[in-house]
């Protein structure tokens, strides 16, 4: 995307990983230089090209949390 900034602050886990080396993530994130936020995406190898995920803030990761916590599988 053009004009998009986006530095990756801290990596905290590696969801999956496909067959071209492609990572799914879970990332602390400033996009456009603005506060952090909890990102979820695909990453190629070198994180220049990403895919389609979600932003979270800290309130909608705790909330994120406590749905998959009280989830039965």
């Amino acid at each position: 995307m053009a004009g998009l900034k986006f530095e990756i602050k801290e990596n905290l886990g590696t969801l999956s990983e496909s067959s071209k080396g492609w990572k799914k993530e879970l990332n602390i994130i400033s996009w456009n230089d603005r506060a952090p936020k909890f990102d979820i995406r695909e990453w190629d190898p070198e994180h220049q090209k990403m895919g389609k995920g979600i932003t979270l803030s800290n309130d909608e990761l705790k909330e994120l949390k406590n749905i998959l916590n009280n989830m039965d599988i």
